[in-house]
């Protein structure tokens, strides 16, 4: 027996995502500029600006992934996962530097181009567009697994539905569609958080919950495991990779008004790293009252549903759904920017005008979406496979992002080695040792690459050419 009924799955299928389209399209009706309808017309105030990050930082993978890994892993899983909030702190200074030196850019991408070359740009654009296409498959997975873990709809439809809402409003309204739709979800996600945590411990003490896995499974209570040890450090560094090259989190740089930005991505910070170790707790439970889940991904809300019954599933299917769609419409603007500006106006056609461009933008958003629900529909792996799968592409990004906007003498060559090096040798280390390592070594290479670099080359870079927004290098 399924925890929610069909009946109640698609009535609340149908509030939130006509609401969140209706919303979007309220908001889009009246975007005509590229400004307007990419980047809110750079005038985000911080209460919608600390909204936005915190809502897109809590993912499919921070309230079904925690879960899992720390089903997996214990202990170590839900606080190495926390480490994630390290990314979203250290942008607080990124941000108010990005704004600074380049007050007129579109995409990340813009950086590269102007600060290391095309090569340099090419090799970030196959980076960043590698990651974020892998980062949307988990996130339509997710939207499988909700419903197919807490009703009888099924994976194939619950991939469908979430694609389908989150395309259509993100199409519809842009940027504002994306960051009023944030505010509300951020509220929702963090009141049913606070909801299951609380009913959880109330119906089974820690006592209980301790004592449980000390007899059944005492190595998720081992401080000492070295695979989950490795896991946490490598989580840090793939949050911070994650964040730091993600045109996502660019996107908001521009778009916050001036000198909002740092304070809005310290706060979303410090609220975002309770919230794994809140939602990875629910997985300590599965011990004590027998819930073994058919696929590791699915442990939160089948455990949500087995405490809490059909009230708890209720609410935990919107909290998850909220973060699912939080994420996904983010991750459909920033990339189709990419796509735009970037390989379409920067590579294809220059010349069309800002109407010509947001028409692109919104085929692109489509094709994303398309592609993501195929991808999706055989469901290959797990969530949190998936996700660390791209882990050693990001994180090759992390160092010639962060010399290249506080040191001149990061030549482009630099730049491109590191992170070609970095996401290779990242690969073979995550397939020749395990997932929990391929961050630190993408990282650790892509240092010592940009180190050489910077020793190597007398030449300064001017930062007044990072002004140059429309100028194709």
């Amino acid at each position: 027996m399924t925890a929610i009924s069909t009946t109640t799955a698609l009535t609340i299928l149908i509030i939130l995502g006509g609401g969140w389209i209706l919303m979007g399209w309220w908001l889009g009706r009246k975007s005509i500029s590229l400004e307007e309808y990419m980047l809110a017309g750079r005038n985000v105030g911080f209460a919608l600006a600390s909204s936005t990050a915190l809502a897109t930082w809590i993912t499919s993978n921070t309230t079904l992934v925690a879960p899992q890994l720390t089903y997996q892993f214990g202990v170590w899983g839900m606080l190495g996962y926390s480490m994630a909030a390290t990314g979203l702190i250290l942008f607080a200074t990124l941000a108010k530097r990005i704004r600074r030196l380049m007050p007129r850019g579109f995409t990340c991408g813009d950086f590269f181009r102007l600060r290391y070359g095309r090569f340099a740009w090419g090799v970030f654009l196959i980076v960043s567009i590698c990651y974020a296409l892998g980062w949307m498959v988990s996130l339509g997975m997710a939207g499988g697994v909700l419903l197919s873990a807490l009703s009888d709809l099924g994976y194939a439809l619950g991939v469908t539905v979430i694609l389908v809402i989150c395309v259509f409003y993100t199409m519809l309204g842009g940027l504002k569609a994306i960051i009023a739709t944030d505010f509300i979800q951020a509220v929702v996600i963090l009141l049913g958080l606070i909801i299951v945590g609380y009913a959880c411990i109330d119906k089974l003490s820690l006592e209980s919950i301790y004592y449980a896995l000390e007899d059944l499974s005492p190595q998720l209570l081992n401080l000492i495991f070295p695979a989950a040890i490795m896991f946490f450090f490598n989580s840090l560094f793939f949050g911070v990779g994650e964040i730091f090259h993600s045109n996502v989190w660019w996107s908001r740089a521009f778009s916050f008004k001036s000198g909002v930005g740092e304070k809005a991505f310290l706060l979303a910070g410090f609220l975002w790293f309770p919230i794994p170790i809140t939602a990875g707790f629910v997985a300590l439970v599965a011990p004590l009252i027998g819930v073994y889940p058919p696929v590791a991904d699915m442990v939160g809300p089948l455990i949500a549903a087995s405490i809490l019954g059909g009230v708890g599933a209720a609410v935990i299917f919107v909290v998850v759904f909220a973060a699912i769609a939080s994420s996904l419409d983010s991750l459909l603007a920033a990339t189709s920017d990419l796509l735009t500006k970037d390989v379409y106006a920067g590579m294809i056609n220059s010349k069309l005008d800002d109407r010509g461009l947001i028409v692109v933008k919104k085929i692109f958003i489509l094709a994303l979406g398309f592609f993501t629900w195929i991808v999706c529909l055989p469901r290959i792996s797990t969530l949190g496979e998936v996700l660390n799968f791209i882990s050693a592409f990001v994180s090759s990004t992390i160092w010639p992002i962060v010399f290249g906007l506080y040191y001149m003498r990061l030549p482009g060559w630099a730049a491109s080695m590191a992170m070609i090096l970095g996401s290779t040798i990242g690969f073979t280390a995550y397939f020749l040792i395990g997932f929990y390592v391929a961050a630190l070594v993408s990282t650790g290479v892509s240092l010592i690459v940009c180190l050489i670099g910077v020793l190597s080359n007398k030449n300064k870079f001017d930062w007044v050419c990072l002004k140059e927004r429309d100028k194709i290098a």
